[in-house]
């Protein structure tokens, strides 16, 4: 057995009975375009698998420890199984040690598919944990490494989509929908920082700042609803 693999299981605290299916997790397709004799497919397989898994997991969580609608249910979840979370689980485990990646992968540490890379590689091992292990330990190992996030979720309320909040209650207080404006690109094309600005007609309201417009645009609204003093509207 792989010694990288041992290190990955005793990280994770499971011991496979078929080592081959955490081998098997940890296989991105790019690997085998290099080597496409190789003896395991890629992770694509247990990734669907592990996507059921854990939106089964979370969901019972949040039915079972939140009171609330099913439409915050829902955004609860939708922040607890994005790519941000899931890539946010892997690199705490150090899952990117221990992919099969191309070898152009590997060297493009700026690569803007690497969150997605890793976020669909913890869904993989997820699954493999499911059928080398059964339910109870893919429950456990989703506990111990995901759900242990939910309240830095619920004190950053970053389950709270702020660009459809503010806009939806800027259209119900004031009847006007709002907009937005690039006011800088700063940085190289890897590494790129916008800020922009949030307008309702005329009046700047906030700027925000991110590595992406939409992420700059999210920054902006939740700046928008603290300077707007909004955050009462929030049902949790």
């Amino acid at each position: 057995m792989d010694e990288h693999l041992k290190e990955l299981e005793k990280k994770i605290g499971i011991s496979f009975k078929n080592k081959k299916t955490l081998k098997n997790a940890l296989i991105h397709r790019s690997f085998l375009n290099e080597k496409p004799d190789f003896e395991l497919p890629s992770n694509e397989r247990l990734e669907f698998l592990g996507d059921a898994v854990l939106e089964l997991i979370v969901t019972e969580f949040l039915f079972k420890h939140q009171k609330e609608e099913e439409g915050v249910l829902t955004s609860f979840r939708a922040s607890l199984v994005n790519t941000e979370m899931l890539s946010k689980v892997a690199n705490e485990l150090d899952i990117t040690k221990y992919l099969y990646l191309s070898k152009g992968e590997k060297s493009d540490i700026y690569s803007k598919s690497k969150k997605s890379i890793l976020a669909d590689s913890c869904e993989a091992i997820i699954g493999a944990i499911y059928l080398d292990q059964g339910f109870a330990k893919a429950k456990k190992f989703i506990q111990d490494n995901l759900l242990i996030h939910f309240n830095e979720i619920l004190e950053s309320k970053s389950y709270i989509d702020f660009k459809t909040f503010f806009q939806e209650v800027a259209q119900e207080k004031i009847g006007i929908t709002p907009t937005y404006k690039v006011l800088e690109e700063s940085g190289p094309d890897h590494d790129k920082i916008f800020k922009i600005a949030l307008y309702i007609g005329d009046e700047e309201i906030s700027i925000g700042v991110g590595k992406n417009k939409q992420k700059a645009q999210e920054d902006a609204a939740k700046n928008g609803i603290d300077k707007k003093s909004w955050w009462n509207e929030i049902k949790k």
